[in-house]
Order: C-alpha cells, then sequence, then structure tokens
C-alpha cells in the first residue's frame, strides 16, 4: 500500500503477460544492448506477429527502442530496452512488492 492507504497502481502496458515477459527479457541485457528480433522471438517462444504487436506497444511507450538495418543485403530488426523502460519495469516490481505486501494482514 501506498503511504495513503491505497493499492499501488499497476502499468498497464507492462502488466500484459507478454509484454512483462519481453520487459523482463530485456532487461537482463546491458545498458546499451541490444537483442536481435529473432533471437527475442526464440528465447520468448513467440510468433513474430505477436511479438511485433506488443513490441509495438511498448515502443509507443517509450520503453523498447527498435532498430532496423542491414547486414549485408538482410534486413534485421534489433530490441533494447530504454532507460525509460528500465524504470518502468523497476516501477512495476515495486507496485507488486507493495501489493503482494498488503495482503500480509488478511485472513
Amino acid at each position: 500500500m501506498t503511504a495513503d492507504n491505497t493499492l499501488p497502481e499497476l502499468d498497464p502496458v507492462v502488466h500484459a503477460q507478454a509484454r512483462l515477459r519481453v520487459m523482463v527479457t530485456l532487461n537482463t541485457l546491458g545498458d546499451g544492448d541490444e537483442i536481435a528480433f529473432p533471437t527475442l522471438k526464440d528465447l520468448l517462444a513467440m510468433t513474430a506477429g505477436n511479438l511485433s504487436v506488443h513490441l509495438s506497444k511498448l515502443e509507443e511507450a517509450g520503453y523498447v527502442h527498435i532498430t532496423k538495418t542491414h547486414k549485408g543485403r538482410t534486413p534485421i530488426t534489433y530490441v533494447a530496452l530504454t532507460k525509460r523502460g528500465r524504470l518502468a519495469l523497476e516501477d512495476y516490481t515495486k507496485a507488486i512488492r507493495a501489493l503482494l505486501d498488503s495482503t500480509g494482514g488478511i485472513s
């Protein structure tokens, strides 16, 4: 609970299960590091279309940065968590912990 005894708000962009999985996975990368889209897709066992939709939502919120480039003649997409995204995940984690801690006194 917060100081005024209300439950914390959970960021709806992060709260969706697939986006939370994306954010947690990207958070394991170092600052400034990025991962290739196919590698992220395989790690998360998601379809390309599903991952693309969730990445678009995260990008709109400013939580991920997407870079489209070429490796030779092959197009490649890289994904990285932004500083704003790291802070959003940290805030989300704190809110979840507060929510779980708030239920400690319920019988």
